[in-house]
């Protein structure tokens, strides 16, 4: 853990230590504009909550306006979105793909106008991105199985009943996150000790369509479940709201993603089982850092040491480290900031004592 967080804290540190280097010498760019396409607001919080907060906050911090628009969720709004970017002659255009078809039309028409592009936290399969900044999303996952495994074995379970609650099959992160905790649990079903009763996706990181999907889960488990493998806490906490109506919720591990105020309270009273806190602030400060860089005509290679094959071509590319979050360690994220302890403990208070929050 220690390690896991220090290489946070030393990634979020270079960023924010390269944006005060821009701003006192962002005079030449002081007149350029980024653009950044956020995905949608209701599959997770984080995209209006944090990073549209975090990406302000960094490309101020280095002098270079920006406009952040949010596509909803709808393909033929992302390409508008990006066509006005364009249009507006902006110098770097950074998005989250809502798939990656669209995002490769993007990119390609971006490319034929000299803009360089960013994947941000997802990546676009086949694309022409430039660069590509996000977390190692197979250790996500891998940390989210392992959650589940330390759950399992906290309740004495030497078997198990399971199903996976699998993100969009448009968007590559689901891919990786599944490969991550199938990896942790795949030995354990092929040895007949944990039972996949259910293995599904759910288009569009649909929270309600999550719902419904776990509802026939559960159903076909005939009500006996012992942990979900939800793909974020989006989809996990659909699956509590069910749990619920079962009197089920606390008796099965279930798994999340994002350290979200919900999510880490859900931890804390036991609904959630873990989750993974990923440093937004870190992401938001690479990605703006890259894009200014590009602005000033600097070699954002430099800051991109990792290499991602998109299927096609091998992208430039930050990859930050993810940390696993049970009630052990929920402090962690208060204590970097990304939550308020104020809205994580209220009417809860007890319960953070506890678990000295």
């Amino acid at each position: 853990m220690t390690k896991r967080r220090n290489a946070i804290t030393a990634v979020l540190a270079a960023a924010v230590l390269a944006l005060t280097g821009f701003a006192t010498t962002s005079a030449s760019a002081a007149g350029a504009q980024v653009g950044v396409i956020l995905p949608d607001a209701a599959s997770s919080a984080r995209w209006e909550t944090s990073d549209r907060t975090f990406l302000n906050a960094a490309f101020k911090a280095a002098n270079v306006t920006v406009n952040i628009q949010n596509a909803n969720g709808d393909v033929a709004a992302f390409q508008t979105i990006a066509d006005q970017m364009l249009t507006a002659g902006v110098k770097v255009l950074i998005m989250v793909n809502l798939d990656s078809a669209s995002a490769k039309a993007v990119q390609d028409k971006a490319k034929k106008q000299g803009v360089p592009t960013i994947d941000y936290d997802r990546l676009t399969l086949n694309g022409s991105e430039s660069y590509y900044v996000s977390f190692d999303n197979v250790a996500v996952g891998k940390l989210q199985g392992k959650g589940i495994v330390s759950c399992l074995a906290g309740m004495h379970k030497k078997t198990a009943r399971i199903v996976y609650l699998n993100g969009s099959p448009t968007d590559n992160n689901a891919t990786l996150f599944k490969q991550g905790y199938d990896s942790v649990l795949r030995p354990l079903i092929n040895a007949k000790k944990y039972t996949l009763v259910d293995d599904t996706a759910v288009p569009g990181w649909d929270n309600a369509k999550g719902q419904t999907i776990f509802e026939q889960q559960l159903s076909k488990a005939g009500g006996k479940l012992d942990a979900v493998v939800s793909a974020n806490e989006g989809l996990g906490l659909a699956a509590v709201a069910t749990l619920k109506k079962t009197h089920l919720n606390g008796k099965v591990c279930v798994s999340g993603q994002d350290a979200s105020v919900d999510g880490l309270r859900a931890i804390l009273t036991g609904d959630l089982s873990n989750t993974v806190y990923k440093a937004v602030k870190a992401e938001a400060n690479a990605a703006a850092a890259l894009a200014v860089d590009l602005i000033q005509g600097k070699p954002g290679s430099t800051l991109a040491k990792a290499k991602v094959n998109n299927g096609t071509i091998n992208v430039p590319s930050v990859l930050l480290v993810p940390v696993g979050i049970t009630k052990a360690n929920v402090k962690v994220v208060i204590a970097d900031g990304f939550q308020k302890r104020a809205d994580v403990c209220k009417g809860i208070e007890a319960l953070c004592k506890r678990y000295k929050v």
